[in-house]
């Protein structure tokens, strides 16, 4: 099946060309017609499923439709739990949107960061992306209202109510008009996320697709018991004793994978970091020279850890542990693949110890801890 099926304007198609996406993935293909439909959706579909394309190109496609829009008061609203989220998010549409067209100004807004430049960035703004947090802090500075909203997306809802903001989602949903199309995607349906449905959705539309177990249990799996500040030189030791090719490190923030990826450059490592601070074409490009063997090292948060799809990934390394077991799984499971062999090695330090024996229990398996001790890692 080809997207020509959905009738997408050629611009669109156009781009999807252009970066070599052929065929709709399942969520895409069940969703696209439902939203261009006018239907509300749900949406059960685990990260990296391709959910973010299948409500941004109807998205575009349905924009110039819309009424008319007016300053400050954006016509399509796509709510998530994190900054990083928001910013993956506005990548994609970046990749489909012209950027000489101002009718399609797409932002997003989030908090941590100053508020001002956004309150400054508002006027015009057509598609906006935010965290509940900061949406309503800008909306109680006068500096956008939602009575012109056309539709509304909330995206990674499960995470969201995980963070509590059900009361901010409750707020939100008070100062739309009711008319507003409304999508809700989840990777699970929980009791949480079925009560969202009912409150929130008009007769919607339920996608749910069956979401496959990561199977962990033939990949070679060790860890090594390592002080926080040894992790880089024992890592550069692993990679250079081994002579380590293709290999994927996992870091638990974007700081550190920063890090991690200079310290190998300038240690003759080929290395690249790959997070959501970097463009979707900059994260494309990485991924391409990763798997054509010109990098040998991709270091990376989470982002990478659900659907990334190398067939012959021998080796990962969780240089931190991620945050849930669920996580560990998925970060493990990118070896391994298509019954090829594969290996996972975990370093951990002595503040992780407790967490890893809890990811242990949650996973029902027992991985072999070994010592640093009798290494010398003097000149890594």
């Amino acid at each position: 099946m080809s997207f020509l099926k959905f009738n997408l304007p050629i611009a669109l198609t156009n781009s999807l060309e252009k970066l070599n996406i052929k065929s709709p993935f399942p969520i895409q293909e069940e969703v696209i017609p439902l939203v261009n439909e006018g239907k509300d959706v749900l949406g059960i579909a685990k990260t990296g499923s391709g959910k973010t394309l299948s409500y941004v190109l109807p998205i575009l496609t349905k924009l110039n439709f819309f009424h008319g829009g007016i300053n400050r008061q954006p016509q399509v609203l796509i709510l998530v739990p994190t900054r990083e989220l928001a910013q993956q998010v506005l990548e994609v549409f970046k990749l489909f949107i012209d950027p000489n067209r101002n009718q399609s100004k797409t932002l997003a807004v989030f908090g941590g960061t100053s508020k001002n430049p956004q309150m400054q960035s508002m006027g015009e703004v057509k598609i906006l992306i935010a965290t509940p947090g900061r949406l309503l802090d800008l909306i109680s500075s006068n500096a956008l209202r939602l009575s012109s909203l056309e539709m509304l997306v909330i995206d990674e809802a499960d995470k969201l109510l995980n963070t509590n903001f059900k009361k901010e989602l409750d707020d939100i949903l008070k100062l739309m008009p009711s008319r507003v199309q409304k999508l809700l995607f989840s990777a699970t349906l929980s009791p949480e996320v079925q009560k969202l449905n009912h409150l929130y959705l008009n007769q919607p539309a339920i996608i749910q697709l069956e979401q496959a177990e990561e199977k962990i249990e033939l990949i070679k799996q060790s860890a090594y018991a390592v002080d926080s500040n040894q992790k880089g030189p024992f890592l550069r030791y692993l990679i250079k004793s081994k002579d380590l090719k293709q290999l994927l490190v996992f870091t638990s923030s974007i700081t550190t994978a920063d890090k991690v990826a200079d310290k190998l450059r300038k240690n003759g490592v080929e290395a690249l970091a790959v997070h959501s601070k970097k463009s979707q074409l900059a994260r494309n490009q990485s991924l391409k020279d990763f798997k054509a063997g010109k990098i040998n090292v991709l270091v990376t948060t989470d982002l990478l850890s659900r659907g990334i799809d190398i067939e012959f990934l021998p080796l990962v390394i969780n240089y931190e542990l991620p945050r849930s077991p669920k996580d560990f799984v998925h970060r493990v499971g990118r070896t391994g693949r298509a019954e090829n062999s594969g290996e996972a090695i975990s370093l951990i330090a002595p503040e992780e110890q407790h967490h890893f024996e809890v990811i242990q229990k949650k996973i029902k398996q027992k991985i072999e801890m070994k010592d640093v001790l009798n290494i010398d890692l003097q000149g890594f």
